[in-house]
């Protein structure tokens, strides 16, 4: 009797390996620049996983998203193609991540089977740079000294790597140049420099144009307009004296 229960056990434990093993048979993987129009074709998985393509409509291939994600992708059960079925924004799926894996399923039927999908969704240059604002407003003293340096606001890019914002230029003025360097994470940040001195009496306001450019294939921009306001001495000199009397109240 005890043997029996054994056997019976050994036996219920092989089917189950066995229809595992019918179940899950193997993944592969592709990759895919992000945007494709619907239909366009990603690669022919039933010769990639050595199918029988005779008898792929008649074991109902499909395509299932795993989890709770959306199905972006169908076959063609005649020629055994995988292909786009929805639009692919990997912007939207992954963000700033470096990689962006989309993950299918091939499911097929009698017997039951199925293959795990792993989509490498490519990053195109299909944003421009934004700034938050479209204008940024400087007040500078025209006793500011020849060097100082004003930290400008950076622009957003919602591609990754070399699509997004690469360098800043600034439209030609008398007084000032743009100094652009590289931070952690590959942000770029950018600072106006003053070359000439600022004199109230001659110019009250400098308007000048700051623009962020991308890295892609043709680059993207985006503008901002910076408009400087000229301090004079006597300005300067009331609110020095104000911030003083502040500090020396509140201490």
């Amino acid at each position: 009797m005890e043997s029996m229960c054994v056997m019976s056990v050994l036996l219920n434990l092989c089917f189950c390996m066995f229809i595992m093993a019918n179940i899950a048979i193997g993944d592969v993987s592709y990759s895919l620049l992000e945007e494709m129009k619907r239909g366009a074709v990603i690669g022919n998985i039933a010769k990639d996983l050595g199918l029988n393509l005779n008898t792929l409509a008649a074991r109902k291939a499909r395509i299932d998203a795993e989890g709770t994600r959306r199905k972006y992708c169908d076959i063609n059960a005649n020629s055994g193609e995988l292909t786009v079925s929805e639009r692919i924004d990997r912007d939207g799926l992954c963000g700033r991540k470096s990689v962006c894996i989309l993950k299918q399923e091939l499911v097929l039927e009698n017997p039951l089977e199925s293959h795990r999908i792993n989509i490498n969704v490519q990053d195109v240059n299909d944003n421009s740079p934004v700034f938050k604002k479209d204008v940024l407003k400087l007040d500078i003293s025209e006793i500011a000294l020849k060097g100082s340096r004003f930290l400008l606001e950076e622009a957003h890019d919602a591609d990754i790597g070399t699509n997004s914002v690469q360098t800043y230029t600034l439209s030609r003025n008398e007084h000032f140049s743009l100094a652009v360097s590289s931070k952690t994470g590959g942000r770029i940040s950018c600072e106006l420099v003053l070359d000439e001195e600022l004199d109230r009496e001659l110019k009250k306001e400098v308007t000048l144009i700051l623009t962020a450019v991308d890295g892609g294939t043709p680059p993207r921009s985006g503008t901002v307009t910076i408009h400087v306001t000229v301090l004079d001495n006597l300005s300067c000199f009331i609110l020095f004296y104000w911030l003083s009397s502040c500090i020396h109240f509140f201490a």
